[in-house]
């Protein structure tokens, strides 16, 4: 048998080793092993985990917007849905109607949409009484008459169900017009009520115009077309016809108010001229009948505790539309102009 070593010629007594195939792996300095492409594996697991990591977060990313998703589903459902969500209630109760702000045309306080509610609340046969809840500093006779006059053929239509006014913090000029077709108007000591007059605002820029040199130049077909121009100085015929208006306008407020309030108005020089007072004033001079709110009225007067709102609410359009300041540009021209006849 031949050694496994041969000696070298040239030194004969050290062994010859013949080179080795390499193997898969080799020990390092310190004893571990390495295979030969583990910088390439080591990248490859961070790439993968760099991938894992991003599709994680895609796929939370998605989450997130079906989540958001389904939170304004969910809120434009409330929104479409509120007009009647206190209408599924059942059994005998007190009919609600809001009137809040200004009275006009443009506004929650609209005729069209108060007098809708009231002739829901007045038809449904549960209904043992109407509320109609007045926190309002006036605004458009016009608007203001139409439901007086919607309150008055309501109560003719409906004898055995009275309507109450319970007066919030404010229950002035176009507000009382309204209040004035009650059957009984329920206040706070400290609500303010009265302010029976009518007004018109406007501004004049005559004076600012010629100190400024610039000239106005207006042309109208009819002699008094160009009435009330802010941009043109006021004359004597204006006035007088502004004021004859005015005063007109004032008598139906009167009128109205005697008409509902009859011999419980304690009328002095005072009452109609614009004048405003407290609540426990306003029941001195029988502008009002008692004191209470909401809750009294119902629990106690009406004798159904339990309230659903007939309010209207605002559709989404006409909200995202005042949200986003629609009407700024009308309010600046309002200002600008002729302001209009108010009762406030």
């Amino acid at each position: 048998m031949a050694d496994e070593h041969t000696p070298d010629p040239q030194h004969p007594f050290e062994p010859r080793f013949e080179p080795q195939p390499p193997t898969e792996r080799q020990p390092d300095a310190k004893g571990s092993s390495r295979e030969p492409n583990w910088e390439r594996a080591a990248l490859e697991r961070i790439a993968l985990a760099a991938i894992n990591e991003q599709k994680a977060a895609r796929r939370w990313k998605i989450f997130f917007r079906f989540a958001f998703l389904a939170v304004l589903i969910l809120f434009i459902v409330k929104l479409f849905s509120a007009s009647h969500q206190d209408l599924a209630a059942k059994g005998r109760h007190t009919a609600l109607v809001s009137l809040d702000g200004e009275i006009a045309a443009d506004t929650n306080a609209n005729a069209k949409d108060i007098d809708r509610a009231l002739r829901r609340a007045f038809a449904d046969a549960d209904s043992a009484g109407v509320v109609l809840h007045c926190n309002s500093p006036g605004g458009s006779p016009v608007q203001a008459g139409i439901i007086n006059a919607e309150i008055r053929r309501l109560r003719a239509k409906y004898p055995a169900k009275p309507l109450y006014v319970v007066v919030g913090d404010m229950c002035a000029s176009g507000g009382y017009y309204v209040a004035a077709a009650a059957d009984k108007i329920y206040v706070d000591r400290a609500s303010i009520v009265g302010s029976i007059g009518v007004l018109m605002d406007g501004f004049g820029f005559t004076g600012l115009m010629d100190k400024l040199g610039v000239q106005r130049r207006l042309h109208t077909s009819g002699a008094n077309k160009g009435f009330f121009d802010p941009f043109s100085p006021e004359t004597p015929a204006m006035d007088a016809h502004a004021q004859a208006m005015l005063d007109q306008i004032h008598q139906q407020f009167i009128d109205a108010v005697r008409q509902g309030r009859g011999k419980r108005l304690h009328e002095t020089p005072d009452v109609f001229s614009g004048l405003f007072w407290t609540g426990e004033k306003s029941v001195e001079l029988g502008l009002a009948d008692g004191y209470g709110d909401t809750s009294y009225v119902a629990r106690d007067v009406i004798k159904a505790p339990d309230i659903v709102d007939y309010t209207e609410k605002e559709s989404i359009p006409d909200r995202l539309a005042r949200k986003f300041g629609a009407a700024v540009g009308a309010g600046a021209v309002h200002a600008l102009t002729l302001g209009g006849v108010n009762l406030r």
